[in-house]
């Protein structure tokens, strides 16, 4: 599911499609993913990332550099019901954190968050979405769990990013947001299976870190599987205007 944001004039909502079919983009060839920077995410949040609002300046000033060169900014955003099957409260006696399965598949059972049309599931208020030109929803079937910006964690139903992506002519990604070791982690490990060159700016990233090290194991598998990892002072000298 998309959310077509343009301009300052965030009410107007379009389809990808017509994004697509309306924007001149031929040129494009690069697109900042900003993942999941929402309000419950965030302290204060009922799923707070230690010092998730810490990355929002520099998330936008990447926006504003993409987009000043043409590139598309585009953002994920958890999208749940309020029975959605990861969260504890809807399993008579689990806790949250604790491990289980849904749908067959293994599952951290989560604090109820990012539940849809609450203030929870916006975006951090001192994120720039205006410079967003869609955003991708996910997690929306309470049948599973939706960690990454492309697909369900079955990976049976896309939101349709990677489609969008090849028909904006798109072939690097650049992805940031939250959390590093899991929606960030899913989210890039599926960019890279559609076959588009990924880089991850890890100070522009925060983890869960359920385990203390979580966020550096999963740098460290995003790297090994191809994924370029650099902190945002190495990124992008030669083609993004300070």
């Amino acid at each position: 599911m998309s959310e077509m944001r343009r301009g300052t004039d965030l009410g107007e909502n379009q389809t990808a499609a017509n994004f697509v079919a309306d924007a001149n983009n031929s040129n494009i060839k690069q697109a900042l993913i900003i993942v999941d920077i929402q309000n419950d995410f965030c302290p204060g949040g009922s799923l707070a990332v230690t010092g998730g609002d810490g990355i929002v300046e520099l998330t936008n000033s990447l926006a504003e550099q993409f987009s000043a060169v043409g590139d598309l900014v585009l953002a994920t955003q958890d999208w749940h019901p309020a029975d959605h099957g990861s969260f504890a409260s809807q399993h008579k006696g689990v806790t949250v954190g604790e491990m289980g399965e849904l749908s067959g598949l293994p599952q951290v059972f989560w604090p109820d968050h990012c539940i849809a049309e609450t203030q929870g599931a916006e975006f951090h208020p001192n994120l720039k979405a205006e410079l967003i030109d869609v955003v991708f929803r996910k997690g929306t079937d309470r049948r599973i769990d939706s960690y990454s910006g492309f697909y369900d964690n079955d990976h049976a139903s896309s939101t349709g990013l990677a489609e969008f992506l090849r028909t904006e002519g798109v072939t690097d990604v650049v992805v940031v947001g939250l959390a590093t070791d899991y929606c960030v982690l899913a989210t890039a490990l599926d960019a890279l299976t559609e076959g588009f060159a990924v880089t991850v700016i890890s100070d522009a990233c925060r983890a869960v870190n359920i385990s203390p090290d979580d966020g550096r194991q999963a740098l460290k598998r995003l790297e090994e599987a191809g994924v370029q990892i650099v902190d945002s002072s190495r990124f992008g000298s030669d083609r993004i205007v300070s």
